[in-house]
């Protein structure tokens, strides 16, 4: 499987408590806030980057939050 890596953009900053269930559900994503934006970044392994984010996203979820965008690096999204 190959490593997917990107970000998702929370609607909320989560507080401690938050940030630690977060972090129980989640074993590759790293939480901050950059410019006052809330977001985990994420090294995900999955058959493919579709399926990676789509798992992320259901995770976040899970675990109370909301996602406003997806980001990722222009050479993350290959060309065929």
């Amino acid at each position: 499987m190959k490593e997917h890596e990107f970000t998702l953009v929370l609607s909320a900053d989560p507080n401690e408590e938050e940030a630690d269930r977060l972090y129980g559900i989640l074993s590759d994503g790293t939480i901050s806030t950059i410019a006052g934006v809330p977001q985990i970044h994420f090294h995900r392994e999955a058959p493919s980057l579709e399926e990676a984010i789509r798992a992320a996203i259901a995770d976040v979820q899970s675990g109370g939050f909301d996602i406003t965008r997806v980001e990722m690096q222009p050479e993350a999204v290959g060309i065929l």
